[in-house]
């Protein structure tokens, strides 16, 4: 019985909790009825006041979008899925000059708004618009579009881009663009700087080549320091007019002037055709530096004397003599940097082997010939084979105990020397080795032969006439 008795106590609570809640459930129910009924009888009321609401609420963000859009520092252009102009934003009435017209088609634009193909008289085109564009599902950026308002032109960079509704379907489209004049303006004075910097460039090039520069590893002259050097590989040409003092006494000045230049100018093109350049004039002589294989200088001197065969016939023509030069090379290590002083200074090379080429190039004012080079370069030529060389002399440099082999370059040679050299170059040889053994009598006779062959051959003739010096001063003494 005791144990009987919670469970019937708990059973009565567990009813007392049922029908509370179903008193609960019954309140409820009125409660909504009663709504349902005043809800019911006021719809109208209750469902104008919300549609107020609604229009409220879409007015205020009307106003705030558009007090947004005013704010923007660039110019917002809206038109409706037809083309015709839904808003422009106070920035975009202004750049264009006009309100907007409702009633106005997009093809219609260039006209009302003066719109130009930047650059030109043209008329914007209609499908090239990027509004038009953009009704047709494209997102584009232009950069090419002018608006004219009377004497202003004014340059606009515009981005376009359509809108979508829920389903897809394109609603608007919208544009968004800016004056851009200060930046064009900004881009001519960038563009004008760049072109000034290049032309002072291209003048310094005009006193320090551009190759000095590469060599010594500097992009500017401005990083060029006194003292900077290198040490390189190379082939020096020195090029030189002969008689040039008793040549400029019959010119003016100013005639010597446009003459050197005339001259130093043909003689350039074929020194940079080869891959060389000009280090320095020395008044009418040219030192020209070749950093790749001694081909390029060879191929230099023998273009320098074809040119100068071309410019003659113009010197000829204008009543002067024909001019003729004498080209020396050599080849070997140099040391390539700046001399001087912190407030001016040079570029140049230093070497003994630019001392030998300058030596070279003197030597063919006494053997008469227009080209030659030393072993040096010869035994840096890929192919010798392929160019008319003969030996003819072996020097001591000044104040050097080395001696040194030079070999005339004939190939730029009038046309029946060059192959009367070619034809007598065995005798030439043979004679060549004997008078170097001291046998003048043998010696004289073939070069002798030579001459009989080829009686233009200068240097036969100046070894003719050592054979005969040495012979009568063996008879003499």
């Amino acid at each position: 019985m005791q144990k009987k008795q919670p469970i019937q106590e708990h059973l009565l609570l567990e009813i007392e909790k049922l029908r509370q809640e179903v008193e609960h459930l019954r309140r409820e129910k009125a409660n909504l009825r009663a709504l349902l009924e005043e809800a019911t009888q006021h719809s109208d009321t209750i469902e104008a006041d919300l549609h107020d609401k609604a229009l409220s609420v879409e007015r205020s963000s009307e106003r705030k979008l558009a007090k947004f859009l005013d704010a923007m520092p660039m110019g917002v252009f809206v038109v409706d899925a037809t083309g015709k102009p839904y808003y422009a934003n106070q920035m975009a009435q202004y750049i264009l000059g006009k309100r907007i017209a409702p009633e106005t088609g997009i093809e219609q634009f260039p006209d009302i708004y003066q719109t130009y193909l930047a650059g030109t008289d043209l008329p914007y085109p209609s499908d090239r618009q990027p509004l038009w564009r953009a009704l047709q599902g494209e997102s584009t950026t232009i950069e090419d579009l002018e608006i004219r308002r009377g004497d202003k032109i004014i340059p606009l960079e515009v981005w376009a881009t359509p809108i979508f509704d829920e389903n897809g379907q394109i609603t608007y489209a919208i544009a968004v663009f800016q004056d851009i004049t200060e930046r064009k303006r900004a881009e001519i004075e960038r563009s004008e700087f760049t072109n000034q910097l290049l032309e002072i460039n291209s003048a310094y090039e005009r006193f320090v080549p551009r190759q000095f520069l590469q060599f010594l590893n500097k992009e500017s002259i401005v990083e060029v320091k006194l003292g900077d050097n290198i040490q390189q590989e190379m082939s020096v040409l020195f090029a030189d007019i002969r008689n040039f003092t008793t040549l400029s006494e019959r010119m003016t000045p100013s005639e010597n002037f446009k003459f050197i230049n005339s001259y130093l100018s043909c003689m350039e093109s074929a020194i940079a055709e080869n891959h060389g350049f000009i280090d320095k004039y020395i008044g009418d002589a040219i030192m020209a530096l070749f950093s790749q294989d001694a081909d390029n200088a060879l191929k230099a001197g023998i273009a320098m004397l074809h040119r100068l065969n071309e410019y003659n016939q113009h010197w000829q023509s204008v009543g002067y003599d024909p001019i003729s030069i004498g080209i020396g090379i050599n080849s070997g290590s140099l040391m390539l940097g700046t001399v001087g002083s912190p407030s001016r200074m040079n570029g140049t090379v230093i070497s003994d082997a630019v001392n030998l080429a300058s030596r070279i190039e003197s030597l063919t004012k006494y053997y008469d010939v227009s080209l030659l080079i030393s072993h040096h370069t010869y035994l840096r030529l890929p192919n010798p084979d392929i160019y008319a060389i003969r030996t003819i002399d072996r020097v001591k440099v000044k104040g050097k105990s080395e001696t040194v082999s030079i070999f005339e370059v004939f190939d730029a040679d009038p046309p029946e020397i060059r192959e009367g050299k070619l034809a007598t170059a065995t005798v030439f040889e043979q004679a060549l080795l004997l008078y170097n053994q001291d046998n003048y009598v043998d010696a004289e006779q073939m070069f002798r032969d030579c001459l009989s062959i080829n009686p233009l051959d200068k240097v036969a003739q100046i070894y003719l006439e050592r054979c005969q010096l040495q012979l009568l001063y063996k008879v003499k003494y």
